[in-house]
């Protein structure tokens, strides 16, 4: 059983909801408890990382403070996310403590998104703590194509992980990025596999975000094109169903599964936003492809007070801009972001 240390001071504070300048309302609150991975997939990391110092990163009580910050202030949904969350030394016991506001019914989601590489340890303690369902990101099943892919990962690993967490009663949904002659040809496979295994399969196209050794240009794959492939095998048909992300599923009449799109570059999905990131140091970033952010380590040290924090939260929301502008083709070869994903959290 995980350990349930409650870092929460028991301050109470007027819990008037987050409203962006578009009228959105802020409910969904992505976390990135560490930059650190143990994998170096292509399209999300240089091979030669750099990362940060740990007395840059926030305590696992100063991140159980700024969740606890947002969820008073309207955010339902919780995701922690990396680098790769369950390298995190201790993460368990931010899973632990984060769960009371599951209890108290203020939080409708504690959930995460993992390379799975260290779920067969973790699954039974993850479900403890009252997560009922994980993203894992895996884009292949060739064990080959997995190991260029991630540049030295082990795929039986994952493989094991997505077993420890299905016996665990957890619901597991693969995430995958569509690369261009990598894994394009796989996707029926990929998509037959997991929809076999009572899984939902989501495709990303791939983001601007960092400079990495490969041209953006030379992975990216239009999710319309790999849809329009797929409707030459199965029937899709569209559903209304929605899990709080950008993800727009269909139905495969031929498996029954669910099979999501996320398309961040031929059809954005900035409309309906409700989401803000806030990375391992206490930056937050109130829209994934764009640059513009706001301390909150600062003001989260300065004072014992959560006052400093939520003031610095309001300003950055109103802040937050109508969509990003990501860009990729051969004449723009700068990343339209200078971080990497890990840094701010995939």
């Amino acid at each position: 059983m995980a350990d349930t240390t409650v870092f929460d001071r028991g301050e109470a504070r007027p819990t008037l909801p987050l409203v962006d300048p578009f009228a959105r309302a802020i409910t969904y609150l992505r976390v990135s408890v560490t930059d650190r991975c143990d994998l170096r997939c292509v399209y999300c990391m240089a091979e030669d990382m750099h990362f940060l110092p740990k007395r840059d990163l926030l305590t696992l009580e100063e991140l159980d403070r700024l969740c606890s910050v947002f969820i008073r202030r309207g955010v339902r949904k919780l995701r922690i996310t990396g680098g790769e969350p369950l390298v995190r030394r201790d993460i368990m016991r931010l899973f632990g403590s984060l769960s009371r506001h599951l209890d108290s019914g203020a939080l409708e989601e504690l959930t995460l998104t993992t390379n799975g590489t260290q779920l067969a340890r973790h699954a039974r303690d993850l479900a403890a703590c009252g997560i009922r369902r994980i993203n894992v990101s895996l884009d292949t099943l060739s064990p080959a194509t997995f190991r260029t892919l991630t540049r030295w990962g082990d795929l039986d690993k994952v493989l094991a992980g997505i077993d420890a967490a299905q016996e665990a009663g957890l619901a597991v949904k693969i995430n995958a990025v569509a690369l261009k002659g990598v894994n394009e040809n796989e996707i029926p496979a990929l998509m037959e596999w997991a929809h076999g295994r009572g899984m939902d399969l989501t495709l990303i196209e791939v983001m601007p975000l960092g400079e990495i050794e490969p041209a953006r240009v030379d992975q990216f794959l239009p999710l319309s094109l790999v849809k329009a492939r797929l409707t030459e095998r199965y029937t899709l048909d569209e559903l209304d169903y929605r899990t709080g992300g950008p993800a727009r599923y269909v139905r495969v009449r031929e498996t029954g599964g669910r099979l999501g799109f996320i398309t961040p570059m031929t059809h954005n999905f900035c409309e309906s936003c409700n989401r803000v990131r806030l990375t391992c140091t206490g930056t937050l970033y109130m829209c994934l492809g764009q640059e513009d952010a706001a301390d909150l380590r600062a003001p989260l040290r300065a004072s014992m007070s959560d006052g400093p924090v939520e003031e610095a939260i309001e300003r950055a929301i109103a802040r937050k801009p109508r969509g990003h502008d990501f860009v990729i083709d051969r004449r723009r070869r700068q990343p339209a972001v200078g971080r990497h994903m890990s840094v701010t959290g995939g």
